[in-house]
């Protein structure tokens, strides 16, 4: 092992009841490096990273850090011996302040007996300042979006002068700005000798931010190159096994006339004034917008799901009143929310229940009892459907990787057959292959005359997938524009118009 190699991961194995989700998987970081991960849905990068970090137990294979053999039994133990995490799916304390989430399990204390709150507050500070991070320390969790509680994560990690820090999809809600951020962070930590496995689906990133990148497919280790020897189509076709010459499936949908009207949305707890658009039947439309412009909000409003203070929404020329997601639904209405953890999954149920949970009037029978022939024939469709890895029905959702989770979402939300699909990040977490599944999926939908409006941080999806693009600034409608004729710079100078 030569001397710059921090991390060695050999021969790692790992089994789940049914499936092999590592089969002798070797890595090996170098310090001051960053080693991209990537591989579809189900490759197996996140559970080589859980077998890494102690959140779960290697069936066989060796770990060596800094060439010392090492083999922990939880993140805490990870965590004091130099490795950190900074998780795609954030598990936060959202009641506590962000100093607290910072320096839980490791409060600085006065005697052994008080918590320092003084201490506390300037080691966040020191820490924000060098990392150039602009939240108050102070600030309770939930009351951030998504792009900054992902900042006090990675904040974390580094707080803990780590020689190995995992990023596993860092950027799935961040702006553009934000990214940028990041990526001068991971050069700073680079700069000093940290190794930095990143994780990641998106390509630009992947190529502008690694030195190294290793393949994995269906748990297995394909290969490990050089990153300036690596082209975008190598990498997928690494990835895939086979060619994938599109990003984007041939527009075929053709909008019609105007099915759903929304006026004068103004939200109650939140910045969204005064919102007025139509959508037409078999149009997939946009909404553009730096985070927290309001675009989230827009859906959680025309769904029920947020208080809304002002504002009608009809459909198909009858009002509907939205006042819940139950009532939402049985107006033909869908939402598929950004953060699937949170509010998308129900971990302790397996795939099958989460399927059929939005569609069970469908499977009641005599005297209200459910038909289980009936809920294991939609869950099937469904699965074939978003092509979703799973061993089988049975499985727990939060078994499956981020990706697989958002495929049982959509095919839940799909089995309730809405005539409007609001889809908030709905690609977030999604290899390249999939993306593309996806977007076939809300192609063939806009086709078979669905309204969708879809909420994406990513530029060239919205103008890949989009026949028209909402641009939301300040919690205000900014502009409309064309999809097919319009340019990335036209749409952040309308972003930017109430900021």
């Amino acid at each position: 092992m030569g001397n710059d190699v921090l991390l060695r991961m050999k021969d790692i194995t790992k089994q789940f009841p049914g499936v092999k989700a590592l089969d002798h998987v070797s890595l090996e970081v170098e310090a001051g490096t960053v080693h991209a991960l990537m591989g579809e849905n189900g490759a197996g990068k996140s559970t080589l990273m859980k077998c890494l970090f102690g959140i779960y137990s290697k069936d066989s294979g060796e770990i060596y850090l800094e060439g010392n053999p090492v083999d922990f039994k939880s993140s805490k133990e990870a965590l004091m011996n130099g490795v950190a995490m900074v998780h795609q799916e954030l598990n936060q304390a959202l009641k506590r302040s962000v100093m607290d989430n910072l320096w839980l399990g490791r409060y600085p204390t006065l005697g052994g007996i008080m918590v320092n709150e003084k201490k506390m507050f300037e080691d966040t500070l020191a820490i924000f300042e060098e990392l150039e991070i602009n939240v108050d320390p102070h600030r309770i969790m939930s009351t951030m979006p998504v792009s900054q509680r992902q900042m006090v994560e990675i904040a974390k990690a580094v707080s803990y002068n780590s020689k190995i820090i995992v990023f596993d999809e860092p950027t799935s809600s961040l702006t553009e700005e934000e990214v940028e951020h990041l990526f001068k962070i991971i050069n700073m930590l680079r700069d000093r000798g940290i190794g930095i496995i990143y994780i990641s689906h998106k390509m630009a990133e992947i190529k502008r931010i690694s030195d190294t990148i290793t393949v994995m497919r269906d748990g297995t280790h394909v290969a490990t190159r050089p990153a300036a020897e690596l082209e975008t189509n190598d990498i997928i076709r690494l990835m895939v096994g086979r060619e994938l010459t599109n990003q984007f499936p041939p527009k075929t949908n053709k909008p019609g006339e105007v099915v759903l009207k929304v006026e004068h949305l103004t939200a109650q707890y939140s910045l969204l004034t005064d919102v007025s658009f139509e959508a037409r039947k078999g149009e997939i439309l946009g909404l553009a917008g730096l985070d927290g412009s309001g675009r989230t909000e827009t859906l959680e409003n025309i769904f029920g799901n947020a208080t809304r203070k002002e504002g009608t929404i009809f459909l198909d020329g009858k009002q509907c009143l939205n006042r819940n997601p139950r009532e939402s639904i049985r107006n033909g209405f869908s939402l598929l929310t950004e953060e699937r953890r949170a509010t998308g999954i129900f971990g302790i149920l397996n795939i099958r229940e989460n399927t059929v949970i939005s569609s069970l009037k469908k499977h009641r029978r005599f005297l209200g009892y459910l038909s289980m022939k009936s809920m294991r024939e939609d869950t099937q469709w469904s699965i074939d459907s978003m092509r979703t890895k799973t061993p089988s029905q049975e499985t727990k959702i939060r078994s499956l990787s981020g990706g697989n989770q958002q495929k049982v979402i959509i095919g839940r939300w799909l089995l309730t057959d809405p005539e409007v699909l609001l889809l908030d990040e709905p690609t977030r977490g999604i290899d390249v292959g999939a993306k593309y599944e996806i977007y076939q999926l809300i192609l063939d939908l806009a086709n078979r005359g669905k309204t969708i409006l879809v909420v994406s941080s990513e530029m060239p999806e919205l103008l890949g997938i989009c026949d028209r693009i909402l641009v939301m600034s300040g919690g205000r409608l900014a502009g409309e524009v064309d999809a097919q004729n319009t340019t990335q710079e036209e749409i952040m100078t309308l972003a930017a118009k109430y900021v």
